[in-house]
């Protein structure tokens, strides 16, 4: 059976600017040179600081823009794979891209897409943003569907139970819509999200189900993908703790093996117990913790594509952050279809970037080009497609536009206060005003 081949990168950026020749390299080295991708989906974490992240628009394209510049250098790395840039969206510092080669560009049928911010006052600082595909199979009147979530929870060792209801607020107020015109990229110049009402290029209402546009929906595949923040201590590490930190060159059995602590990962766990990430499953890791690494580490980054020593920071326990996790095919589709299965080909860390105490994360899988079928009445009530975990907020609109609101106001406030040109702005007001003062004062005196 036919499959679409996803790449799938999730990067905290840590409010700097990427270096595109690099992270291209990096990725272009750890996947098979003659190996193309279908779609690239990017989640990206701290895109940017504070002010230009919740302002957007322009204040967002040159962060967006070199991501951009860093899968066309990868793509040509890679047998001269052509890609070209399908959507952008971003809740405050999340966001999300998607690419596609560029003769499959024409087959998007429909997009859809949805934010919901789950950090302080349900502000964007903290979120996830979604984008829905509907895909024309070739040869088929069939829709193939995928969905994409971009994730960032709440950090800190002993925050797990907020994380937890971080993905439940995600459940509730993580609602598609059609996307916008303006949401789709004309150029190589990114889009970054809007309020705008104009309806997408052809969205074809029978393809998506108008009941069913939450997170969870019954023909839809999911992947989703983020900074989702799940350690492997609830509690700090004590004073001198970073001894017993993995390194390299260590065997299996070694207390100073990642293994080891990879037992205490908080997501592995909480999957197990369907108390996170309801229903979504995840390949085996076999790389070393992506999060904290010291500044020394990424100083050594920029030197070197490979460490030869991990250098963490002292005061984080080691954990693996960044996640790519993905909806296995309901029970109905594999009764109906024997065999059918989702691939996962690749689940690995790419090295430190300076830039960011975090490593990328990417995966690349194999998805079936067949539409989800419908669910048979014995087998709907069981899957977490057709009964999710959490009912959708029926506030979700109006808390989202209420958030965006202070997302504004905040966004201007950081920028007149943290930014260079902001403060040039907020200072040439003052001196205006006090010049005005002064001549208003002398001529009434």
């Amino acid at each position: 059976m036919a499959s679409t081949k996803a790449l799938v990168i999730t990067f905290n950026c840590a409010r700097q600017l990427l270096q595109p020749d690099l992270f291209a390299r990096r990725l272009s080295k750890a996947l098979p040179e003659s190996q193309r991708h279908d779609i690239i989906l990017l989640s990206l974490q701290e895109i940017a600081p504070i002010a230009y992240s919740f302002l957007g628009g322009s204040h967002l394209s040159p962060y967006l823009q070199r991501f951009h510049h860093a899968i066309h250098l990868a793509g040509k790395a890679l047998d001269g794979a052509e890609y070209v840039h399908l959507i952008t969206r971003n809740v405050g510092m999340t966001a999300c891209m998607v690419f596609v080669l560029e003769e499959h560009r024409g087959n998007i049928r429909w997009i859809d897409t949805g934010g919901v911010g789950v950090g302080l006052q349900e502000m964007g600082n903290k979120g996830a943003v979604g984008l829905r595909l509907g895909y024309a199979i070739p040869d088929s009147d069939d829709t193939f569907e995928l969905t994409f979530v971009a994730a960032h929870l709440a950090p800190m060792e002993e925050a797990l139970q907020r994380r937890n209801e971080d993905w439940k607020n995600i459940v509730r107020g993580l609602v598609f819509t059609p996307a916008t015109i303006k949401d789709i990229s004309k150029s190589t110049k990114p889009q970054p999200a809007g309020e705008e009402s104009e309806p997408l290029l052809q969205n074809d209402p029978a393809s998506t189900a108008q009941d069913s546009h939450g997170l969870y929906t019954p023909n839809s595949h999911l992947i989703l993908a983020g900074d989702l923040n799940y350690r492997t201590s609830r509690t700090k590490p004590q004073k001198g703790a970073h001894v017993i930190f993995p390194q390299l060159n260590t065997g299996r059995q070694d207390n100073g093996n990642f293994y080891s602590l990879l037992h205490n990962d908080q997501l592995s766990r909480e999957l197990k117990a369907s108390r996170t990430c309801h229903g979504l499953s995840e390949a085996p890791i076999h790389f070393p913790p992506t999060y904290k690494y010291s500044k020394k580490a990424q100083l050594l980054a920029g030197k070197e594509d490979s460490m030869t020593t991990w250098e963490w920071a002292k005061h984080r326990w080691p954990s693996w952050c960044d996640r790519i996790l993905y909806l296995d095919l309901p029970d109905w589709m594999r009764s109906e279809v024997p065999g059918v299965r989702i691939e996962v080909d690749k689940y690995t860390a790419l090295p430190l970037m300076p830039t960011s105490d975090h490593q990328p994360v990417i995966s690349t899988m194999r998805i079936p080009l067949k539409a989800i079928p419908a669910p048979t009445e014995d087998r709907g009530e069981e899957n977490v497609r057709t009964s999710p975990p959490f009912d959708i907020d029926p506030r979700w609109r109006e808390r989202r536009q209420s958030a965006r609101r202070k997302e504004i106001v905040v966004g201007i406030l950081a920028y007149l206060t943290l930014t260079w040109e902001g403060r040039s702005i907020a200072l040439a007001l003052i001196i205006g005003a006090l010049l005005g003062w002064l001549v208003v004062w002398g001529i009434l005196g």
